[in-house]
């Protein structure tokens, strides 16, 4: 063990509350001092700033990622016979939302960035393909002006999974604005987090956003008729709240992580580690910083010997999940994926981190290649 050992912990958020705490406490003295829990206008406030925020006309606030996920396929009425193609390398909700309406995902692989490839996306289409639902993994959006082109030729709905990519911009259009539908999550480790669960699904179309909000309260038009069965995904008022106080924040929280992003680049620039390079239309918003290297659970384990926190999202692909066994899948079917599953690894790039942490980072990053 390293004599002068610095501990850089992979997330913080005890740090993102000591610089909040009042506003936090603010914001649960406002909740309960009017006794208003669910709904009112705190939430209606957040979704008026989330959708100013991307340029849409209607965003609605939900429990969860997941749920935006399953009622932006049950808002374009996708289901048993449906299939759905999206990549297999991401976290598991936007294959098992899927799942969930009875359609069949449909995997394609991704490209040396970990986003989907588009070329295979049109190799996989078929009869039953209803729709696309790329992943903007880690922050960065995925092609989306060639998948919008194959969406458009073929006539397919495209669901963005836009959940680690609040702010990201690509060819000058922020993630979940391209496709019918834009997806995100509130969760605690999002770069917008709240203090527990929440999501939000983002749309121009002023039908699909009335019929969503109807969705996420039994489908209830008032408190005695109910329209269609729905079910409860109603972002809380106090995770409304938060938030709100976070979106205001989140432009110095994105530059922050650049700003991380960027360093790692300029010190492991010469170290034998893939980082994915940025295109000139990207504006990549870093939930997370993934590199691909050699001998990487090697290396993660000495990274933790010397106090420095990582992660690897994700070490199994999704089509060689227990789950995901009745689609028939195998080793090899996917060997972009399969083969960055096995060299990816998360470092920390947070916005409580500092530059001599980052700097600690790679020290020893380059100290184990030596």
């Amino acid at each position: 063990m390293p004599e002068a050992l610095r501990k850089v912990p992979y997330v913080n958020l005890p740090a993102q509350y000591a610089r909040e705490k009042d506003e936090i406490l603010a914001c649960v003295d406002a909740v309960f001092s009017r006794g208003e829990f669910v709904g009112g206008g705190a939430v209606e406030r957040f979704e008026s700033e989330a959708a100013e925020f991307m340029g849409v006309k209607h965003a609605v606030g939900l429990n969860s990622g997941t749920d935006a996920l399953i009622f932006a396929l049950r808002l374009l009425d996708i289901g048993p016979g449906d299939e759905v193609i999206t990549p297999p390398n991401s976290f598991v909700a936007s294959t098992a939302c899927i799942a969930a309406t009875g359609a069949t995902p449909v995997f394609a692989d991704v490209q040396p960035d970990q986003n989907i490839d588009p070329t295979a996306i049109e190799a996989a289409i078929t009869p039953r393909t209803k729709a696309i639902m790329p992943v903007h993994l880690t922050g960065r959006i995925a092609d989306m002006n060639r998948i919008m082109a194959i969406a458009e030729k073929h006539r397919l709905f495209v669901i963005e999974d836009a959940a680690q990519a609040i702010g990201s911009t690509y060819d000058g259009k922020m993630s979940g604005t391209f496709g019918d539908i834009g997806c995100f999550s509130l969760h605690p480790l999002k770069n917008l987090n709240a203090a527990g669960d929440g999501g939000l699904l983002v749309t121009n179309d002023a039908q699909k956003a009335r019929r969503a909000k109807l969705l996420r309260n039994h489908g209830l038009v008032d408190r005695n008729r109910v329209e269609e069965w729905g079910t409860v995904s109603r972002l809380d008022t106090l995770q409304a709240e938060i938030a709100s106080l976070r979106l205001r924040r989140l432009p110095e929280v994105i530059a922050r992580r650049r700003h991380n992003a960027n360093l790692y680049r300029d010190l492991l620039a010469d170290a034998r580690v893939f980082m994915p390079p940025c295109r000139n239309i990207e504006f990549n918003t870093f939930h997370t910083f993934v590199v691909q290297v050699d001998r990487r659970d090697e290396l993660q384990k000495y990274l933790t010997d010397r106090g420095i926190g990582t992660a690897i999202h994700y070490p199994i692909p999704i089509h060689l999940q227990d789950a995901a066994r009745p689609l028939g899948h195998k080793p090899g079917d996917f060997p972009a994926t399969e083969t960055q599953a096995d060299r990816i690894l998360t470092l920390p790039v947070h916005d409580n981190l500092s530059d001599e942490d980052i700097a600690y980072v790679c020290e020893h990053v380059r100290a184990f290649y030596v």
